[in-house]
C-alpha cells in the first residue's frame, strides 16, 4: 500500500508540473504586455525608460527560459510570484478570493450529489414506466442547459418575478442559493446518467434474483447491495467533476457578481495577468488530482477485489 500511494503521489506531482509548464508556454505566446495594459494609456503613461524597470521589477526583461525556470523556483518555495494589474503577492489575491469559491463549488456538489442520487433511485424505484422514463430523461435536460443562461433565467423568475430570493442586498446564506443551484444542475447531470446506468447493469447480476427468492424486498435491495456496487462508477466520474467545478464557479459568479476566483479569471485574462493565471490553473489542476486522488484511495474501500490488487502490487 505505502509503494502504490507513493506511486499515485508521484503520478499528481507530475501532472501539476505538466500543467505549470503547459500554462507557462501557453501565455507567454499569447499576444499583448501586462506591463503595457496596466502602466501605459488611461491615468498612467510611463516613459520608456520608466516602463524598462517596471519590466525589470517583474523580471518581464528576462529570456523565456529564464523565467520559466526562475517561476519554478518560487513555485517550491511557495512563491506565486506577483500580480502585475493589483501590484501584491498572487498569494494575498487568492486567500481574499478563494473563500467565497470554495463556499460556492463545496455546496453545489453537495447539491449535484443529492440530486443525482434522488434522480436515480427514484427512476429505480417508480413502479410506472413513464415516471421512470421521465426521471432518466431529466439528466439529458439539465446538460443541455447552459449554465449563464440557467442562473439568468433563476434570477428573472425567483428574483424579480417572485421576489423570493433577492439577489442585491440579501444575507450571505441568500446570495448563496440561486449561484449554488446554478452550478449544481449542470454538475448533477452526467454524475445521475452514470448512476442510472450503474444500477441497471448491477440488477443484471446474478446475485440479485438470489436476494428476491430469498424473500427481499426491491428497496432493500436496491440500498444494500445494487447502490453500494453501483457506487464505483459514480465515484470515479464524481472525481472528474470535482475538477470541473472551478471552471464552472468563473461562468456562475460572472452571472451573480460574486467576488471570487471566478472573477479573478476574468480580471487576470482582461488584463493578462500571466501570474495570477498560472497560479489559479495550478490550483485548478491541483484540486482535480487531491479529489481523484482521494477517489482512487476510497475505491478498494468499497470493493474488496480492487483492495486485493493493491496489496498485490505494492
Amino acid at each position: 500500500m505505502p509503494r502504490y500511494l507513493l506511486g499515485r503521489i508521484g503520478q499528481a506531482v507530475l501532472v501539476l508540473w505538466v500543467a505549470y509548464t503547459v500554462t507557462f508556454v501557453l501565455l507567454q505566446a499569447l499576444p499583448g504586455d501586462a506591463v503595457l495594459i496596466k502602466f501605459q494609456g488611461g491615468d498612467i503613461n510611463l516613459t520608456p525608460d520608466q516602463l524598462e524597470q517596471v519590466r525589470q521589477t517583474y523580471g518581464a526583461d528576462e529570456s523565456v527560459l529564464q523565467q520559466y525556470f526562475q517561476s519554478l523556483g518560487r513555485l517550491v518555495t511557495g512563491n506565486l510570484g506577483y500580480s502585475v494589474q493589483h501590484g501584491v503577492p498572487v498569494t494575498k489575491l487568492l486567500a481574499a478570493n478563494l473563500p467565497s469559491t470554495v463556499a460556492l463549488t463545496a455546496l453545489g456538489f453537495v447539491l449535484a450529489v443529492v440530486i443525482a442520487v434522488a434522480v436515480a433511485f427514484l427512476s429505480s424505484l417508480s413502479p410506472f414506466a413513464w415516471l421512470r422514463r421521465l426521471l432518466q430523461a431529466v439528466p439529458a435536460l439539465f446538460i443541455s442547459v447552459p449554465t449563464f443562461w440557467l442562473g439568468i433565467t433563476l434570477i428573472q423568475i425567483f428574483s424579480f418575478k417572485l421576489r423570493l430570493v433577492p439577489v442585491i442586498g440579501g444575507t450571505a446564506a441568500q446570495s448563496l442559493v440561486l449561484p449554488v443551484i446554478t452550478l449544481a444542475v449542470p454538475i448533477s447531470a452526467p454524475l445521475a446518467q452514470v448512476l442510472i446506468r450503474s444500477i441497471d447493469a448491477v440488477s443484471l447480476q446474478p446475485f440479485v434474483p438470489v436476494l428476491r427468492a430469498k424473500g427481499a424486498g426491491p428497496n432493500w435491495i436496491l440500498w444494500r447491495h445494487v447502490g453500494k456496487n453501483a457506487l464505483l462508477p459514480a465515484l470515479t466520474i464524481a472525481g472528474v467533476l470535482f475538477g470541473e467545478l472551478i471552471a464552472g464557479a468563473v461562468v456562475t459568479e460572472t452571472v451573480f457578481g460574486r467576488t471570487g476566483i471566478g472573477v479573478l479569471t476574468q480580471d487576470a485574462v482582461n488584463n493578462q495577468d500571466v501570474a495570477v493565471l498560472q497560479a489559479i490553473v495550478l490550483l485548478s489542476a491541483l484540486v482535480y488530482v487531491v479529489v481523484n486522488l482521494i477517489v482512487d484511495l476510497l475505491h478498494p474501500l468499497l470493493d474488496p477485489r480492487l483492495s486485493q490488487k493493491v496489496v498485490l502490487a505494492a
